[in-house]
């Protein structure tokens, strides 16, 4: 396992810092089953529910709980590439089912609880899913697509049992021996992860990981996140998405830290979600922006928020005053970092480095960044580029393999010796990275990326709407938020019920979350010649409607 080294300035960080990744590197075998032997006893996971329920969990647990299931897994017929998808909500069993996963060589695909059944059952069948492992609010989504989804056939459920095709996560791990040793280790280069992430002129990509991914958060948990062993470490992110599992698992164990688990159901709470962080002395803290422009609006002088040592944050731009108004209270700065599904952290600042509130910091050790133009050439600072990665001569840990089954997708990103993120920024002359947004069009919502083509789908599935641009505008509190130029059908005019009635609408056809919050009604979208939506020309003007 990585030992944390010390280090007292960016430059000696990129120069001294080394990873080694031991051959066939499977994190459930040898780390999680390592740590429960070393220390059985040591707290891995506190876990606070929405009743405000706190319960603990050592690593002997998850080491033992996970071989139980996995050796359930195998006997309901899941093996090695095996695809599994798994929507948990924040339930400590999202843990143990991963690693029991990991352990049997199963690809796992964590999935946002907000999905719709039309989404799941378009995930299923491109990804050739083979079992879903799913809280029980899921399973009448599940049950609504069976018929059409041909490669699922196990159903597993935590919590109430609807039918007799359907196992129960607790049923099957009674009774199950908690040794299990596969004949043939996974690990390696075998895939351990498919992430979906949202395409911007297309449905979601799959985002393959091996198993050397959980290597690549060394860095974010030991170094951007600073942790010790002892700490208590709370990112605030769904395990649906990526960011959870760079928050609340591999770099956070393997630094010995507790993961900190607040399982909400409900609506944010920014004072509940205070509350928390007091109570049960949450040292080290990470949340998307939005979150913190949230809390930064609440009396932060009547939580003892004294034992939060060090906060970070990702996901879209933090604004300066947000940045400014928490190191007022707390007298703790921000730190910033970048990384994408498709990677681990690429860019960051780190604990010895002086923060500049509204960058994104300074690239991670062995991740080669550089900003190119359109014609693929280096810009000078202070110039605009598009963030890549230099793979020819060393590929950076933690990098994914490719889009699973698309591979004229996967070269589109991977030319000339660099993986090319899609997104823009600049850099100033000391070095630091200032992100300016996608080069297309992907919309950062409340921590959520979310495709205009995915909304514009839902949306012409209205009888009013003929066409629909979707686009990402300022706001203040959300980052940006969904808004939809609509050209109408014949016999329907604007109104203020029309829209309400195409807002329902898309909340019924895909994840609500995606909504348009702002529609506007036009007689023409603007288009190339070939016929495509110029979207940024919308965006131009948008700009300076919404700009505060």
């Amino acid at each position: 396992m990585h030992k944390k080294q010390k280090f007292s300035s960016y430059e000696e960080f990129v120069s001294n810092f080394k990873i080694d990744v031991p051959e066939n590197f499977n994190f459930a075998f040898d780390v999680m089953d390592v740590l429960a032997r070393e220390m059985p006893d040591e707290l891995a996971m506190i876990h606070v529910d929405d009743d405000k329920v706190r319960r603990e969990y050592t690593y002997a647990y998850f080491a033992s709980e996970s071989a139980k299931l996995a050796n359930a897994l195998v006997k309901e017929g899941l093996k090695k590439g095996d695809r599994v998808m798994v929507i948990l909500y924040r339930r400590v069993e999202f843990w143990v089912t991963v690693l029991a996963l990991h352990k049997i060589g199963a690809v796992a695909v964590p999935s946002p609880s907000l999905l719709t059944a039309k989404d799941i059952e378009f995930r299923v069948n491109f990804a050739k899913i083979k079992a879903v492992i799913v809280d029980e609010s899921i399973v009448s989504r599940i049950e609504e697509i069976k018929s059409v989804t041909p490669s699922l056939d196990v159903f597993i459920v935590a919590g109430a049992k609807p039918n007799a095709q359907w196992k129960t996560l607790e049923e099957l791990i009674q009774g199950a021996s908690s040794n299990f040793n596969p004949r043939s280790k996974p690990g390696g280069k075998d895939k351990l992860f498919i992430f979906f992430s949202s395409g911007t002129t297309g449905l979601p990509k799959m985002i393959t990981h091996n198993h050397t991914y959980p290597f690549g958060h060394v860095i974010t948990g030991f170094y951007w996140h600073d942790l010790e062993p002892g700490d208590i470490h709370l990112t605030v992110a769904d395990t649906g998405w990526a960011k959870a599992i760079w928050g609340k698992f591999y770099g956070q164990w393997m630094a010995r830290a507790t993961v900190f688990v607040y399982d909400f159901r409900g609506k944010f709470n920014p004072g509940d979600l205070l509350e928390v962080i007091s109570e049960h002395r949450v040292t080290t803290f990470c949340a998307p922006p939005t979150v913190y422009r949230f809390l930064v609006r609440e009396d932060l002088s009547k939580y003892d928020l004294k034992a939060l040592r060090h906060c970070t944050t990702a996901g879209e731009l933090l604004n300066d005053s947000v940045f400014e108004d928490w190191k007022r209270a707390l007298g703790i700065p921000i730190y910033e970092g970048y990384g994408q599904t498709e990677t681990v952290l690429q860019i960051a600042t780190f604990p010895f480095m002086e923060p500049k509130p509204g960058s994104i910091g300074k690239p991670s050790p062995g991740w080669d960044i550089v900003l190119l133009n359109e014609e693929g050439e280096e810009v000078l600072p202070g110039d605009e580029g598009e963030i890549c990665v230099r793979v020819d001569k060393n590929r950076p840990v933690g990098l994914f393999e490719g889009y699973l089954d698309e591979p004229e997708r996967t070269a589109k990103v991977f030319k000339n010796g660099f993986y090319c993120t899609g997104d823009k920024a600049w850099m100033d002359e000391d070095g630091y990275f200032w992100f300016l947004g996608r080069v297309d069009d992907l919309i950062k919502s409340s921590g959520y990326r979310i495709g205009p083509f995915e909304v514009e789908s839902a949306l012409i599935t209205h009888p009013a709407v003929v066409e629909a641009a979707v686009t990402g505008v300022p706001d203040p509190v959300r980052g940006q938020a969904v808004k939809a130029s609509i050209v109408l059908a014949d016999g329907y005019e604007p109104s203020e019920q029309l829209t309400k009635d195409i807002q329902n609408h898309v909340k019924r056809v895909t994840a609500p979350y995606k909504y348009p919050r702002i529609i506007e009604y036009v007689k023409e979208l603007p288009k190339t010649i070939s016929g495509k939506i110029k979207r940024a020309e919308i965006r131009a003007k948008d700009m300076e409607k919404y700009q505060k």
